[in-house]
């Protein structure tokens, strides 16, 4: 019975072996793994992050400027489909360029 534990006991000491092997190495590859990631990470710069404002003015300036891009995309997106040469459609991209700043000076009174 003792030689039959014995044996049991090292079939089970034998597989933690290879089990603690096996972990080891796999610790190995992942530190390496993280050594490489760390010099790729040092090697790019990171972005520079600028806070944003997070005030009422802030914010109603930011819808502001929503409305306005979007009512200069509807404005090209209806030109595109309605005229018919590029001289036309070149020529409403450019007055659409410059009435933008016009238009939110009239309808925001940035001025103030």
């Amino acid at each position: 019975m003792s030689k039959e534990r014995a044996r049991r006991r090292a079939e089970r000491e034998e597989a933690q072996a290879v089990a603690a092997l096996a972990r080891a190495e796999h610790q190995a590859k992942l530190e390496r793994w993280r050594r490489r990631r760390a010099r790729l990470a040092e090697a790019v710069p990171r972005p520079v992050r600028v806070a944003r404002q997070g005030g009422i003015i802030a914010r109603r300036r930011r819808a502001q400027n929503a409305g306005m891009f979007i009512l200069f995309v509807l404005v090209q997106i209806l030109g595109w489909l309605l005229l018919e040469g590029w001289a036309a459609r070149a020529g409403l991209f450019m007055l659409s360029v410059l009435l933008v700043p016009v238009l939110v000076t009239v309808l925001f009174d940035r001025r103030s």
